[in-house]
């Protein structure tokens, strides 16, 4: 169990009946009251604290608090560092999009779905477009069609105002396929700047 640095007990903060002891150098002291565990505490010049909450009795160590605190701190960080923060990038269409800013916005899609993000098709309908919303369908169903070597479908929230959401996700696989024939850097900037000004 990963313990949170807030809630730490430590010292006058454990109150409990009984705690199970280990010394400040891992030695097993035994089952005694928190005052004893706090004397032996003083002694070494160290503090008490809670190591395992959940155990029955709780377990406690002689440790320096400030130094136990930190490498639990330090650990969390590790543990956040590690996680892949996946991000939704968005792609934007109107139903009278031209063949370039399609091919352009597909490419878009390509290589966030190649980096390992989601992705959001946002189809928008201006003004009477909205009475001839099966052209949107259309570019919508070909768009899924030229991705779907690398997404899928996740989500498809319909028709919201004047807009139709779709999210996409990556197939499982595709992301190492893509990276031995993958765009190079220049080319990735030059594709987000497109996406940006469109």
């Amino acid at each position: 169990m990963s313990l949170d640095p807030k809630y730490i007990r430590a010292n006058e903060r454990i109150r409990v009946p009984q705690i199970r002891l280990i010394g400040p150098n891992g030695e097993q002291i035994g089952i005694v009251t928190v005052k004893e565990g706090l004397v032996k505490a003083q002694e070494a010049g160290l503090d008490l604290v809670e190591v395992a909450p959940l155990a029955k009795p709780p377990v406690c160590r002689i440790l320096d608090l400030g130094k136990y605190l930190y490498a639990l701190g330090k650990k969390e960080k590790e543990a956040r560092k590690k996680q892949k923060v996946i991000d939704v990038k968005e792609v934007k269409m109107t139903s009278k999009i031209e063949e370039h800013d399609y091919q352009t916005k597909l490419r878009n899609a390509r290589k966030f779905v190649e980096r390992g993000d989601r992705v959001k098709l946002t189809m928008f309908f201006r003004g009477r477009e909205i009475t001839h919303m099966d052209i949107g369908q259309k570019i919508i169903q070909r768009f899924i069609g030229d991705i779907s070597d690398t997404a899928e479908v996740e989500r498809n929230d319909g028709l919201e105002g004047s807009a139709i959401h779709l999210y996409f996700t990556p197939l499982a696989g595709s992301k190492k396929q893509t990276q031995k024939t993958g765009s190079t850097k220049e080319e990735s900037n030059a594709q987000d700047q497109n996406q940006q000004s469109s």
